[in-house]
């Protein structure tokens, strides 16, 4: 399967499943539920609602989770990475650079990581700053 070339212009993902079908319907279920409750005004309607907010609730908690372990096993993977492609000066930087900058710097190219590292340290680059600074993208197509 040939993968299109990733830039900042459209690395950012969407899962058909969860943005397209599974999030729109449980919002038409929990909007239809609380209008029901609020037609219909009993015990029932409105405990059907609750349910129906906590089915959408519990469906945006498992997608967060998910982005939060893929944080963080991408902060460990760009940890590494730096640690072997800094050279010994830049080394203390390692632990400077946040959890949002190591995200952004995993699409950033080996050539330009030192630069970039620097940069992100000494003008607390914020994460889309960052990845409008790199010039040569490197794509990561295991994102959720």
């Amino acid at each position: 399967m040939e993968r299109k070339p990733q830039s900042l212009a459209n690395h950012a993902k969407f899962d058909p499943i969860f943005h397209f079908v599974l999030a729109p319907l449980l919002l038409i279920l929990f909007v239809g539920a609380v209008r029901s409750a609020l037609n219909e005004a009993t015990g029932l309607a409105w405990w059907r609602a609750g349910m129906a907010f906590s089915v959408l609730l519990l469906l945006f908690k498992a997608r967060i989770y998910s982005l939060k372990v893929q944080d963080r096993v991408i902060r460990l993977e760009e940890r590494l990475r730096l640690q072997r492609v800094l050279p010994t000066s830049q080394q203390g930087l390692v632990d400077q650079v946040t959890e949002q900058q190591l995200v952004a710097l995993r699409f950033a190219s080996d050539g330009e990581l030192p630069e970039l590292v620097e940069r992100a340290v000494r003008e607390k680059l914020p994460l889309k700053e960052l990845k409008r600074a790199i010039r040569s993208w490197r794509p990561d197509y295991f994102r959720v």
